[in-house]
């Protein structure tokens, strides 16, 4: 089955929104094993719109718009559909009851135009909208189908879950699951190196490389009839991924958003670990990478960014002399700040950065990019030296991953 995703809104074809909708619905419709060849972004223009609508049906069996739902003028996403089928309009009580219960929950005054959002195709499937005013609907003829969707995330997303998903899942008999493979430590050419023969396979399952800022992600994906057989052609292409590249597999996931920081939580909820970290050049970006995962309290007792050398030293507890004799971006500093920060917090893992970030504060000796980690346990404290390369952004984020990447490691291995 082939489906084509129809973005409704000037304000996506002039980039004002990001289109999140086109993203999230291309995922899941290729969990659903529908085919998809087209992703179309159509203003608010009834011609153009219509003729959108018409182009997408002569090539898809399914067209899914988001947009246009809403109550204005502008509004007519499910009337350009409707004629597109030769459908007729009307009224749905149902919709007109929950429409006008939504204004008088809200304590809204309704005004006579919202009740075009309780127009409907006939015969359509009324799709429930349980986070604003404006229903769904999936209108078929011909063995064609539209599905109307809105446009707001928070809408669209739980609509989509509960009312659209197992329509294609009927309507498709196949699924499609993916398993992603985080990778930490080799890059993309090295990675193809060792499993490109596998990539090239062109069998079921397939494999496919992504890549990110300091990361490689593989996507393993399968054609399949249920969740059983999904793991079961999937558990052996994963065992051998994993034996070709070794421990730079840093987390294995269906979640294609998976983070680095989530990693580094779920290691440290897991072990019952408590972490601290003290900031230079990444100024924070480490702490908050990692309280953005929810129920990190547990484990995040404090973070300090300690930009000065005044700062370290009052807080951290650094030596002037130190600071005097190797610098603040040093081995030596890293060390100490890394150990001053235990002492004072008590975390089973404390985690220290400093580095020339750019795009100036380089020398010869220091250049910019160089940035120094380091990493206090019962155990002892550890330095890294990383040498990093771009503008200032990438270096703050690459000494950021490089960081969480040595919690995680420390967490699972403690």
């Amino acid at each position: 089955m082939i489906a084509e995703i129809l973005s409704v809104g000037t304000e996506l074809l002039l980039g004002q929104i990001l289109n999140a909708d086109a993203q999230y619905l291309a995922r899941r419709l290729s969990e659903a094993g529908i085919t998809l060849h087209h992703q179309t972004t159509v203003g608010d223009n009834p011609q153009r719109l219509q003729e959108a609508i018409e182009c997408a049906l002569a090539r898809a069996d399914v067209v899914i718009t988001t947009g246009g739902l809403g109550p204005t003028a502008d509004d007519i996403t499910k009337e350009l559909s409707a004629k597109a089928l030769g459908m007729p309009m009307m009224r749905d009580s149902k919709a007109e009851a929950v429409v006008r219960a939504w204004f008088e929950k809200n304590g809204h005054a309704m005004t006579s135009n919202n009740l075009r959002q309780a127009d409907f195709p006939q015969s359509a499937t009324v799709l429930p909208n349980g986070h604003g005013t404006a229903p769904g609907c999936i209108m078929e003829k011909d063995e064609k189908a539209i599905i109307n969707l809105p446009g707001p995330p928070r809408e669209l997303i739980p609509m989509f879950q509960d009312s659209v998903m197992p329509y294609l899942l009927r309507r498709s008999g196949v699924r499609i699951v993916s398993r992603y493979l985080r990778i930490f430590g080799m890059g993309e050419s090295t990675v193809e190196s060792l499993t490109g023969d596998l990539m090239r396979s062109g069998e079921n399952p397939t494999l496919a490389p992504y890549c990110s800022l300091g990361e490689v992600q593989l996507r393993l994906t399968v054609r399949c009839q249920s969740e059983e057989e999904a793991q079961r052609l999937l558990d052996p292409l994963e065992a051998e991924v994993r034996c070709r590249l070794g421990d730079v597999v840093y987390a294995v996931t269906d979640d294609p958003a998976f983070t680095m920081e989530q990693a580094a939580a779920k290691a440290l909820l897991a072990s019952g670990l408590t972490v601290a970290t003290a900031e230079s050049c990444t100024g924070g970006l480490i702490a908050s990478r990692l309280v953005s995962v929810p129920g990190v309290s547990t484990s995040f007792l404090e973070g300090h960014i300690t930009y000065s050398n005044e700062a370290k030293v009052r807080a951290l507890g650094v030596q002037p002399e130190t600071l005097e004799r190797f610098g603040a971006v040093s081995e030596e500093t890293a060390c100490e700040m890394a150990e001053g920060l235990r002492t004072r917090s008590g975390a089973d893992i404390c985690l220290s950065v400093t580095g020339i970030a750019g795009p100036d504060g380089g020398t010869e000796e220091k250049p910019v990019g160089l940035v120094w980690l380091g990493l206090s346990t019962k155990a002892g404290v550890l330095a890294k030296r990383l040498s990093l390369n771009g503008d200032r952004e990438r270096v703050r984020t690459l000494a950021s991953l490089h960081g969480l990447y040595w919690i995680l490691r420390t967490a699972e291995e403690i």
